[in-house]
């Protein structure tokens, strides 16, 4: 088995970036879902569940300093890494973190795309947000992502799915950060502890799905047959949701790369 893919998601809910390599540090990937768009008036999170426009954002990581946003019919913006001079208090399910703001020039270029009054956030690896403690130990901490580090997800199981629909999908609609080959289908699922080069992963959980998957990459359209996720209900549909991949908390820091061996631990 190896790593397939490596993928990384500066924005929250926008569209991904495919890697050879990255390290990680205390929150993940770095620079993984560091940056998040809020409501305007209440500072809570909007992705693609409410929002499918988001999926046509394009968000690239400049590295400490920048991000660099892109749209269809916007010029890009060049939106720098804020300091604490404008903090805000903003919602992540039932986080609220109080976090950098972007700043004006952020906010009107991503309420002008998306058509409502929104804001720019950043997370610092500093400003970490706890792990849910039933299934992490204090002070394992994530970005702006769902609730854990990392994702991962076997291209076998892909493979599977995409037989079962009967059309192609793509792995980005999935979100993972950790595509691995050479596995059986769903093998994931009985994973406890990976390796992944000289990096060690705790499986915490199943990933439950929502309708994001449903929504088309490149048109920001759902799925008139709710494609993948009608297929998956039929088969992946446990207590608690419908499960796709595995949520995964790093045992320390390191380097990650295409190609590299994985071994199950446990």
């Amino acid at each position: 088995m190896h790593l397939s893919s490596l993928y990384r998601f500066p924005l929250k809910s926008a569209a991904g970036e495919s890697l050879q390599r990255c390290a990680s540090d205390s929150l993940g990937l770095i620079g993984d879902r560091r940056w998040m768009v809020v409501a305007a008036g209440t500072g809570r999170f909007l992705t693609q569940r409410a929002v499918p426009r988001m999926a046509l954002l394009r968000a690239h990581w400049q590295g400490d300093t920048a991000l660099q946003l892109a749209a269809p019919g916007m010029p890009e913006l060049l939106v720098s890494v804020p300091g604490d001079q404008l903090m805000r208090c903003v919602q992540v399910w039932n986080n609220h973190p109080v976090v950098p703001d972007a700043g004006e020039a952020a906010a009107a270029w991503l309420s002008e795309f998306l058509g409502q009054a929104c804001r720019l956030v950043y997370l610092p690896e500093d400003y970490g947000i706890q792990v849910d403690l039933d299934y992490a130990r204090l002070g394992e901490n994530t970005a702006f992502s769902d609730g854990f580090p990392f994702l991962l997800i076997g291209q076998a199981s892909l493979d599977d799915l995409c037989a079962r629909v009967g059309r192609p999908l793509e792995m980005l609609r999935f979100r993972p950060n950790l595509v691995v080959a050479g596995a059986a289908p769903y093998a994931e699922d009985d994973w406890k502890r990976i390796r992944i080069g000289a990096l060690t992963f705790r499986v915490a959980k199943p990933c439950s799905r929502c309708a994001i998957p449903t929504i088309d990459l490149h048109t920001a359209e759902r799925s008139a047959d709710s494609e993948p996720l009608a297929t998956l209900l039929g088969y992946r549909k446990r207590a608690g949701g419908v499960f796709f991949g595995q949520n995964l908390i790093a045992e320390g820091r390191g380097l990650l790369e295409v190609g590299m061996p994985v071994e199950v631990l446990e």
